[in-house]
């Protein structure tokens, strides 16, 4: 049977290109980050952030600006439950498939509805031309453990499994408000945090600074 846990967590060689950014934090306590990209939506986010209050958990939400830009109620919600915020590009654009002038004024029109110096991008995936501009304007945050709550391939049981085998003190995981992930994340999101809870970790958001990065 194929295991799809390798690339939960990325080899090293990976994490070796871009060694400015933030893979995972150094914690030595059970502290983990939970992180979500592609929002907000009316279709899941507000599920999400109702989630996440109940169980008195900040997290940082990877925003799409253009979906800001339609749900401007919906970010505000966001910031007003105390998460933290970061550009994950106007119209969620990878890297590689744009010129750098082109992707670096898709990230700018993104700013001017989410002010943050974090930013991650797209698949997680970036020039090398591109990554040394970004690093000297944001903190660029990757992930130590992407749940692949997207991947249609995978069933709750196994996404569940992704984040039970790798979190570890520091993780920063990756989850999608996203249409995409909507099944698998709503399934797994409620019992992950109460797994995470029973294991002795406690969340926290990652700090950000509510500044423009030009």
């Amino acid at each position: 049977m194929k295991r799809f846990a390798p690339r939960v967590r990325l080899p090293g060689f990976i994490t070796s290109l871009y060694t400015s950014a933030v893979w995972r934090f150094p914690e030595t306590e059970q502290v983990v980050y939970l992180t979500f990209d592609d929002g907000p939506i009316p279709e899941v986010t507000p599920w999400v952030l109702d989630l996440l209050r109940k169980e008195n958990i900040r997290a940082t939400f990877f925003c799409v600006g253009e979906n800001v830009m339609k749900y401007p109620e919906i970010y505000r919600q966001i910031l007003d439950d105390g998460h933290s915020v970061g550009n994950h590009t106007f119209n969620h654009w990878q890297g590689q498939k744009h010129f750098d002038k082109d992707y670096f004024r898709n990230i700018e029109k993104a700013e001017k509805y989410i002010v943050s110096n974090l930013f991650r991008p797209p698949h997680g995936w970036l020039k090398a031309s591109q990554y040394r501009v970004l690093k000297k304007k944001f903190r660029i945050i990757m992930w130590d453990l992407i749940t692949c709550d997207y991947d249609n391939r995978l069933n709750p049981d196994k996404v569940f499994r992704n984040v039970t085998e790798f979190v570890r003190p520091g993780s920063i995981i990756t989850f999608h408000d996203s249409i995409k992930a909507k099944h698998n994340m709503t399934k797994v999101l409620p019992r992950a945090i109460r797994w995470m809870k029973e294991q002795g970790y406690r969340f926290e958001a990652i700090p950000y600074e509510k500044v423009r990065s030009v």
